[in-house]
């Protein structure tokens, strides 16, 4: 029987980053926003209270902008991958939704908002489904 899948949400997140293709993106920098669902089952942490048995929102708040802060990229992709990755780190994290917005991306018409959203899945226990913190450089 599968356990239930219940969700913990971090909205709204920021970052500021040096993420982007442009020379002004890297030397300038801009802010990046960051929404994180992580599915797990939590019935365990309601039933006992105890923090371990789910994950430190606060601590996973950290991770995330730290993550986003590091190693700047050409892709929101990317980084999106690289925090995935970091959700499903933590072993009651059964996959995760991540939205990473770009509210300065350099765009010539009116607009409010770019971003993308991905949807990751771990593959077995304790595996980060096969990404790593760091991109991927193909040779």
């Amino acid at each position: 029987m599968n356990p239930a899948l219940d969700e913990l949400t971090l909205t709204g997140l920021r970052a500021t980053a040096f993420h982007g293709v442009f020379d002004h993106e890297r030397r300038d920098g801009q802010v990046f926003v960051i929404d994180a669902t992580v599915y797990l089952d939590l019935a365990d942490a309601a039933r006992t209270d105890e923090l371990g048995r789910t994950i430190h929102y606060g601590e996973l708040a950290e991770e995330i902008v730290s993550a986003v802060e590091s190693n700047p990229v050409d892709l929101i992709e990317t980084v999106a991958e690289r925090i995935a990755a970091v959700v499903l780190a933590h072993e009651a994290a059964v996959s995760t939704k991540i939205t990473l917005h770009k509210p300065s991306a350099p765009i010539t018409v009116p607009f409010d908002d770019v971003s993308v959203t991905i949807t990751r899945h771990r593959t077995a226990p304790n595996h980060t489904a096969g990404f790593s913190v760091e991109p991927q450089r193909l040779s």
